[in-house]
């Protein structure tokens, strides 16, 4: 566990990273990739061959006696929230880091991300129900805080409900929303909610995985136990078939995360333990934009 004094470092460094990232890697791409709400009035101009006629502001041209037309430019602010799981799955990690680890560097770029822009950041952690709700708020010292209670924040359950977190943000947030759901996806039963979220709010799941989530060892005959719910189960690693199942399972949860993202109208991105998740996270906002 982490003392008070290793957090405030590693929140100092993850401010470090997530600022340089933002500022050298991302700068214009997450502007361009997420669009404001609309548009906002700017001002009024002479009118210009090319104008909309719609847009003629007809009392400034009849007390001016030209014709004027009025400027609009993007409604930039937005709400930015991460809804991350903090069932015990996450805490698993064989290369380089943990799920957990992961999912708290991308969380903190995409905070720091936001602020630059203007845009509100705010966070949600969830398990078999919504452990902690924090609103989305500007500012450094509000992005600070987030990723204090990334590191440090204990849930108390183990479980994961993908449905609940949904549900909540859907009851919570009016206005659309950039939603980010970072998880590792190994639940079902969340297409129909996921769907309903997708058409109010800009959703994007980023769905993590470690390495030896995909392949078992050859170590003879092991032990394995369930996160989640506790259950504990002899596998005979060196057996073929047992590997194949294993590897069948993790293929399904990636798929199963594909179609359900794709059918909601909904993005997802994968990224792996150790993987160079910022090439992950750029490669998504260009082509987004």
């Amino acid at each position: 566990m982490l003392q008070s004094s290793d957090i405030l470092k590693k929140v100092r460094e993850l401010e470090i990273k997530s600022k340089r990232l933002t500022n050298h890697l991302f700068t214009g791409e997450y502007h361009t990739a997420f669009k404001g709400r609309g548009m906002a009035f700017k001002e009024v101009r002479e009118y210009q061959a090319g104008d909309d006629v719609r847009f003629i502001e007809w009392n400034v041209s009849a007390r001016m006696g030209h014709t004027y037309s009025k400027l609009f430019e993007e409604e930039r602010e937005l709400s930015v929230y991460l809804l991350v799981d903090m069932s015990a799955s996450s805490l698993f990690g064989t290369f380089r880091q943990t799920k957990k680890d992961l999912i708290t560097e991308i969380c903190a770029v995409l905070a720091f991300s936001a602020i630059s822009n203007n845009d509100k950041a705010g966070l949600i952690f969830f398990s078999e129900k919504v452990e902690k709700y924090i609103p989305a708020k500007k500012g450094r010292d509000h992005v600070l805080y987030m990723v204090r209670e990334l590191l440090s924040f204990k849930p108390h359950s183990a479980q994961t409900d993908i449905v609940k977190a949904l549900q909540f943000l859907n009851n919570t947030s009016r206005h659309k929303s950039i939603v980010f759901i970072l998880s590792d996806f190994a639940d079902a039963g969340y297409r129909e909610i996921l769907r309903v979220a997708a058409k109010r709010h800009d959703v994007i799941g980023v769905q993590v995985y470690d390495k030896r989530d995909q392949e078992l060892p050859q170590v003879g005959l092991i032990q394995v136990k369930d996160a989640e719910t506790g259950k504990t189960k002899w596998l005979n690693t060196n057996d073929t078939y047992t590997r194949h199942l294993y590897n069948q399972q993790f293929h399904k949860i990636l798929d199963d995360a594909k179609t359900t993202f794709r059918s909601a109208g909904a993005d997802l991105i994968q990224v792996a333990t150790g993987q160079d998740y910022v090439k992950a996270l750029q490669e998504f906002f260009i082509r987004r934009a």
